[in-house]
């Protein structure tokens, strides 16, 4: 086994655990995001495209029960959690925190709108990562214990605002059948009742969009233009880049603020005790099957009617939660017991390269699916689409060690670490590092 996954370790290597997380997060992204990459409308209801029976639909409950939602909770622990790091070292150093934290946050911003409206991922993190860093700035010195209980707040409101949105949206369809009934028998409806007749189906279209829809976006994605996709695609950029950023913040600040505070545990270093988690596992894959199952039940009894999805939302955030506690514990778990340490390595490089490689996978994406590339963009049903995961995946783990045989850092990372200091970075192996801090950036 390598002395990076042995116990006792050095203190660097301690958080080799990070970078395997970051790795296993990465590829869980990919995972979650190539039915949005490959079909239109698909991401939560397989009925609207892609294949709704067979190993279609089972690719939809493995990765529906199994991961949704939690890969990007991980990657925000793990980005909280390499922040809290960067600031540490830096300040034990005597140098300025705040000055690189803030400017390496705003190129990160930067980041984020290329990737979104240039590199054409739609559902892309980096903005909300760059723009939601700064409040957990002042949190760096904060006791475990407090940091934990913001957390606790933050998901509190994000889960109470989550559950707002789909008791409103059950509210405005019963008002709607009310609606419907009085208008039938030739009564007078209230202004509530005519709203609900004008929102009920909207709420429904945008769920399960009319086949026009659909079919327009298949014609802009297999064969459009790079320009008339930009085109296309702005504006949903520009309402996830600002509307989604006040909406899930607190999601993602709580998460961030999770991951300070279980570094400050010492619960993301190898060599440490596995009691905590055992319990995370046993608690968090406990709620969390059994609240996704439910949820699953219910939505196939009623065959993904759009009442039944919103039913299920109530208790999303349950599920979600306990789900990513218990994938922490159980890559912890991992990470401590030195099983398949080869691939553990692999991952840890791939992790370290994350955002070179997170990029990548847009990249790459937009080139098979976009009618400017192979524009295999809704040709291929839902399991067909995890081949493409997985050939990427084989991909990264071969390539990522042997890039960082020869460089410091992936090109992503370096021009990230260039702009943040002002100054060129050393790329190769061998060459003077200078006076920079000694911390891989933290994964985006």
């Amino acid at each position: 086994m390598s002395a990076a996954l042995q116990v006792p370790v050095s203190q660097q290597e301690r958080f080799v655990s990070l970078d395997v997380m970051r790795g296993v997060a990465l590829f869980g992204i990919l995972l979650m995001n190539i039915a949005s990459f490959g079909l239109p409308f698909a991401y939560d209801d397989p009925t609207n495209y892609g294949g709704a029976t067979g190993p279609d639909l089972w690719a939809w409950i493995v990765t529906t029960v199994g991961f949704e939602g939690t890969q990007r909770g991980l990657f925000s622990i793990l980005f909280g959690a390499g922040s809290l790091l960067l600031i540490s070292r830096i300040e034990r150093r005597g140098g300025d925190a705040s000055d690189v934290f803030f400017r390496r946050n705003l190129w990160l911003i930067l980041f984020g709108i290329v990737h979104g409206f240039l590199l054409l991922w739609t559902g892309e993190i980096l903005f909300f990562y760059g723009a939601t860093a700064p409040f957990i700035f002042p949190f760096r010195k904060a006791l475990p214990k407090t940091l934990l209980a913001f957390a606790l707040g933050g998901l509190l409101v994000g889960a109470a605002w989550n559950l707002g949105d789909a008791m409103g949206a059950l509210r405005t369809h019963r008002t709607f059948q009310e609606a419907t009934r009085a208008r039938a028998a030739g009564a007078t409806l209230t202004r509530v009742q005519n709203k609900a007749l004008k929102d009920w189906p909207g709420l429904v279209e945008s769920a399960k969009p009319p086949r026009e829809k659909i079919e327009e976006r298949l014609e802009v994605k297999q064969q459009g233009s790079y320009a008339r996709i930009v085109a296309y695609q702005a504006p949903l950029m520009t309402h996830a880049e600002s509307w989604y950023q006040y909406r899930y913040f607190f999601d993602v600040w709580s998460m961030m603020l999770i991951g300070m505070a279980l570094l400050k545990l010492r619960w993301l270093e190898v060599g440490r005790d596995r009691r905590p988690y055992l319990w995370m596992v046993l608690v968090g894959y406990g709620v969390g099957f059994t609240t996704n199952l439910l949820e699953l039940r219910h939505v196939l009894a009623y065959d993904f009617h759009v009442l039944a999805m919103l039913q299920a939302a109530v208790t999303y955030d349950l599920g979600r939660l306990a789900m990513t506690m218990g994938h922490l514990g159980a890559l912890m778990l991992w990470c401590n017991s030195g099983l398949l340490a080869w691939l553990q390595l692999r991952l840890a490089a791939v992790g370290q390269l994350a955002l070179s490689n997170y990029l990548t996978h847009s990249i790459v994406c937009g080139l098979l699916f976009n009618g400017f590339g192979f524009g295999l963009y809704g040709r291929l049903p839902r399991h067909q689409l995890y081949y493409v995961v997985f050939a990427i995946w084989v991909v990264q783990l071969v390539i990522s060690p042997i890039w960082l045989r020869h460089f410091r850092f992936g090109p992503a990372e370096w021009l990230w670490r260039t702009l943040t200091y002002g100054e060129r970075q050393p790329m190769r192996r061998g060459a003077p590092a200078g006076d920079q801090d000694p911390l891989p950036a933290p994964a985006a």
